[in-house]
């Protein structure tokens, strides 16, 4: 029995140039609304950030208090945490190293970055933040 054959069209194809068009529109749309959004609160992204690395800093602390029965004291500061609590101490989003007071001036110890300003209290991305002013968040 003799196979006969047939050239076989390839049944699959490509987008069409309206198509690729079509999508493109679309994603134009849709970065036109989502890329303002986002690039209006580079501040806010800044402070979140802030606010996460001190509730991982007094993570670590609590950590170490655990395995040596004290918080590190101010001279020691958070650089004992680098090793065995954290692998590296973060900067703030400013730039920044995060301050540390044992005993604190607001609770028992107090992890705070100054803001953008670098300079107590401010408003917005220039607001002190703390452990202190994070309960319920």
């Amino acid at each position: 029995m003799k196979r006969s054959t047939h050239n076989r069209r390839n049944t699959s194809r490509g987008f069409t140039l309206i198509e690729v068009l079509v999508v493109v529109i679309i994603l134009g749309i849709l970065a036109s609304i989502v890329v303002p959004n986002i690039m209006d609160k580079p501040g806010q992204a800044k402070i979140t950030k802030a606010k996460s690395d001190v509730r991982a800093i007094e993570s670590a602390l609590n950590m170490y208090k655990l395995e040596n029965h004290d918080y590190p004291g101010t001279d020691e500061g958070l650089e004992a945490l680098v090793g065995n609590e954290l692998p590296r101490l973060p900067k703030d989003p400013w730039d920044n190293p995060y301050l540390y007071l044992n005993p604190g001036q607001n609770g028992v110890i107090d992890i705070y970055t100054l803001g953008r300003d670098g300079a107590q209290g401010g408003e917005g991305e220039d607001a002190d933040i703390g452990n202190w002013n994070l309960e319920g968040e």
